[in-house]
């Protein structure tokens, strides 16, 4: 026997670096982080999530000001999800990402995208209720913007394949 769920049937969305996404329904959002950073702001009220993934930490050039500094991406969503009808006092966030592989690179911007992150979230008055950051990791991160419920799934590197549209030897 069949039964028809009750529950709507979640789209699904990939965020690439660079970017914010605020639905306006349900959605799973899904992205991966390696010393990138993404910053999940849900509103408890609402029952509404937005999620950006941004690659470098700041700047102060607003010919360059685009969401793939931490300090745009992350006050941009906060406006977002307010211009969308949320109030502060109902928003909490979820920081994730910030790896650093010293093989790779000598300067750890994942620290640096990370401690961003926070410092804005604590200026505005968005409470920070968890976070899984830092280490030499690499992440794949899955949100649910109406439950405010994420998945993290640490891996040893990334492959192009983890990007979608995903190929190769996924």
């Amino acid at each position: 026997m069949v039964r028809k769920s009750d529950s709507p049937v979640l789209a699904n969305y990939f965020l690439k670096p660079g970017y914010i996404f605020l639905p306006s329904r349900s959605v799973v959002v899904s992205t991966v982080l390696g010393s990138s950073v993404s910053v999940c702001i849900y509103d408890q009220k609402r029952k509404a999530g937005g999620m950006n993934h941004f690659k470098l930490p700041h700047t102060r050039d607003k010919q360059i000001a685009t969401p793939i500094y931490g300090n745009v991406a992350t006050l941009a969503l906060i406006q977002m999800m307010l211009d969308d009808g949320s109030k502060l006092k109902n928003l909490e966030a979820q920081i994730f990402g910030g790896a650093h592989n010293y093989k790779m690179c000598s300067q750890n911007i994942g620290l640096e995208n990370t401690k961003i992150a926070r410092r804005i979230l604590i200026q505005k008055g968005v409470p920070v209720v968890s976070e899984d950051v830092g280490g030499g990791k690499g992440r794949k991160i899955v949100f649910s913007t109406s439950t405010n419920e994420i998945g993290v799934l640490r891996v040893e590197r990334l492959r192009t394949s983890d990007w979608y549209p995903y190929e190769d030897d996924r």
